[in-house]
């Protein structure tokens, strides 16, 4: 299905048999609905369903500017609100899960899963080659030189994404988030892998200081997409979060 807002086509899957709760489930970066259908699919005879191609990835329009996480969110509130969702159990996997934190702290959510979430910029020392990038950049008569290093250099997610995207990229990994998360009051859960190099394990715990009624589940051994590679004891935990008791 799809719905233009924003002046965007938004693509979305939604399974509604009509329950007073729905849970919604937002993809990471480079990726799309069917990423989240794994867990998705687990809930259809309990909750509506709905998943969404955020813009920019699957089926769904990019941006006509780089928009900020604000704008994602708002964007999601709005189809959610063309589907007359009232009560949601909000799911967020990385760049969806930086999303997920920022509208639960402005709309109401009755519960989050935030599935290896960042929430600030990573700082790690940078390696040579990237240090000699921004050296060289400062010289204009190196500038040619310091575009190829840029593309040699760049992250693949940066380096496959159009202008567009890249600044979203960019925007989204800027932005200052610890105010916003410190005002969600809804209950929370953490799902990280203790062998995260994306965003590492730590940040979870920062973000259950961070948020009052919030727990860290932790897979060890586990990588960026715990929730996939540990699905089968996932389901569990969310079934007890969410209340579903099945025969």
């Amino acid at each position: 299905m799809k719905k233009k807002i924003m002046n965007v086509n938004i693509n979305y899957y939604f399974s509604n048999i009509s329950s007073e709760k729905t849970i919604v489930l937002l993809h990471g970066w480079g990726q799309n609905i069917e990423m989240m259908k794994h867990i998705g699919n687990k809930y259809l005879n309990e909750f509506n369903v709905l998943i969404i191609d955020l813009p920019g990835f699957g089926e769904s329009d990019e941006p006509p500017y780089s928009w900020s996480i604000y704008e994602y969110v708002e964007c999601i509130k709005k189809l959610i609100d063309y589907l007359n969702i009232d009560k949601i159990f909000l799911i967020g996997h990385s760049f969806g899960g930086r999303i997920s934190l920022i509208y639960a702290s402005i709309y109401k959510v009755e519960k989050l899963v935030c599935l290896a979430s960042p929430y600030c910029k990573e700082i790690t020392k940078l390696p040579l080659k990237i240090r000699i990038y921004k050296k060289v950049k400062k010289i204009p008569r190196l500038s040619w030189l310091a575009n190829i290093m840029k593309n040699l250099i760049g992250s693949s997610d940066y380096k496959n994404a159009s202008d567009v995207m890249r600044g979203i990229l960019v925007k989204s990994i800027n932005v200052e988030m610890e105010e916003y998360i410190k005002k969600i009051n809804c209950p929370t859960l953490l799902v990280w892998g203790t062998n995260d190099t994306a965003v590492p394990i730590k940040r979870a715990y920062e973000l259950e200081k961070l948020i009052k009624d919030s727990a860290v589940i932790k897979y060890e051994g586990a990588s960026h997409y715990a929730y996939l590679e540990r699905l089968n004891n996932l389901i569990p935990v969310l079934d007890s979060f969410f209340n579903v008791r099945r025969h």
